[in-house]
């Protein structure tokens, strides 16, 4: 979109004009509809529309009909209603949310960054290859794990991926299979810590027959299931010694029997297996082969936990919210303080922590934005500065960032510009008679206002950052982490 078009559609002629005012000052034009019969006649391109925002538009029925049509539009218009209360928006599914009457600038300012986060999921584009963005990361580690994929994926080497829970385990696996001369073959996973001892040898091997009580039928095991492809043991530390010495057989010999039968079956796998344990300890306990660990650790790739690699906490949160939006399930966004935040965070959980973080905030703020009073309790971590590898790549991820530092500082240098002053940052803001004919950039443009608006606060205040957090109404940590995204702090004294 060139040009921030916002359409309004109301019936009431003062709140028509109201809000075209308000539209006007954040530099977007108010596409008015009066004529409810035939508003769609008088728009001429939907594509061009940012948001509506739809209040009376002849009663209940007219406006769910109105909504039902701009909803359904192939332009996917973000719509949100005027004066409805939120436990009425039942009544017009397809809206992102309600707007109180008067609307006030930070409503339409949210409003607005809903709805372009809607139009970018709308829009998404992304590749549909899967897996491969799951594993991402710009530090030294990650790089190494990396390197080491491509070394061994392509080769027959059993492979033992070692690391904590929830740090990607499976993930290294499926990628070794994908760039392996396998790939057309079936991948197959087994969690040997979720299956009974019992049982394992039975889903390992299969069965025949009446092989055991319950075998009504003939089975097939894994390691026939992944024929020519691959096979991944998952939790191979929790396999019980009976079963590791079997294993040990198949792996060596590459044959088996089903349980139950007298035929041997050779076995074309390649064997990946993974743990959060530590083997080497299990084997002084007595819990674990040492010539079985021999075996599958031909090539061992550890993979580093999340609290070790924060600077590639800002690149996954990136990465997990465009896959949520590639799969329609909602989108959100998150400010430079809620991920400077999480970047704080020790990650117990690691990578899958963070996942599950991720969507609950996007349950919880639909198309909006998290700032760091959005995150949950125990994620809203306040501490020493951020290492600067951490704060480059938290910059990295943030839209425009250094674009809109540089416009601001360099409008706030301009000579007769004073942006001290209360009347000069609005003439800065609105100084525009018209949107350029090669657009303007919605976000930059609030941004620049977010940058003046801090420093007339902090003028203000004398420096003082508590009284200039008071006066914006905000939190003194969230003002810090701004005035650092903008680079303020190396003007004034952060008290």
């Amino acid at each position: 979109m060139n040009v921030c078009n916002i359409l309004v559609i109301d019936i009431e002629p003062q709140r028509r004009e109201t809000l075209s005012t308000l539209i006007a000052f954040v530099n977007c034009h108010a596409v008015v509809v009066t004529d409810m019969e035939s508003w769609f006649d008088n728009i001429s391109d939907l594509d061009d529309i940012a948001m509506a925002l739809v209040g009376d538009c002849g009663g209940v029925n007219q406006t769910k009909q109105l909504l039902r049509e701009l909803v359904n539009h192939e332009a996917r218009i973000p719509v949100f209603t005027l004066g409805y209360p939120e436990n009425g928006m039942s009544e017009f599914p397809g809206a992102l949310g309600s707007l109180s009457y008067p609307v006030k600038y930070p409503q339409l300012n949210n409003a607005l960054q809903q709805a372009s986060v809607y139009k970018n999921q709308a829009e998404n584009t992304l590749e549909t290859e899967p897996l491969f963005r799951s594993l991402v990361g710009n530090s030294a580690k990650m790089k190494l794990v990396q390197k080491m994929i491509q070394q061994v994926s392509d080769s027959e080497a059993n492979v033992l991926v070692l690391g904590e829970s929830g740090t990607g385990k499976e993930v290294v696996a499926r990628n070794l299979h994908y760039f392996s001369s396998r790939r057309e073959k079936p991948f197959v996973p087994v969690n040997c810590g979720a299956i009974p001892g019992e049982l394992l040898e039975s889903e390992l091997f299969g069965h025949e027959k009446g092989a055991f009580t319950g075998a009504i039928t003939a089975r097939k095991g894994r390691f026939e299931m992944a024929e020519g492809g691959t096979l991944f043991l998952d939790e191979i530390g929790d396999m019980p010694m009976p079963m590791q010495v079997k294993l040990l057989r198949v792996l060596q010999e590459r044959t088996f029997e089903r349980v139950g039968s007298n035929k041997t079956q050779k076995a074309n796998v390649r064997v990946i297996a993974a743990t959060h344990r530590n083997l080497e300890t299990h084997i002084g306990d007595g819990r674990f082969r040492e010539d079985l660990f021999y075996r599958l650790n031909v090539f061992p790739i550890e993979m580093p936990a999340l609290r070790e690699r924060p600077e590639d906490i800002p690149l996954l949160i990136h990465e997990l919210t465009q896959r949520i939006e590639h799969e329609n399930r909602g989108a959100v966004r998150f400010t430079p303080a809620a991920i400077a935040s999480l970047c704080r965070y020790s990650w117990p959980g690691n990578v899958r922590e963070l996942a599950n973080v991720v969507e609950r905030l996007v349950i919880l703020y639909p198309y909006g934005t998290v700032d760091f009073d959005d995150l949950p309790e125990k994620y809203q971590i306040e501490g020493e500065p951020l290492a600067d590898i951490v704060t480059e790549a938290i910059s990295a991820r943030t839209e425009s960032a250094t674009a809109l530092k540089v416009t601001a500082l360099n409008q706030s240098s301009q000579p007769g510009k004073n942006v001290n002053s209360h009347n000069s940052t609005n003439d800065m803001l609105i100084q525009m008679d018209s949107i350029p004919e090669d657009g303007l950039d919605l976000r930059e443009h609030l941004a620049n206002l977010e940058y003046l608006l801090i420093k007339q606060a902090l003028d203000e205040a004398a420096g003082v950052v508590a009284h200039a957090a008071s006066r914006l109404k905000m939190r003194r940590t969230t003002l810090v982490e701004k005035m650092r995204k903008y680079g303020i702090q190396r003007d004034v004294e952060i008290n």
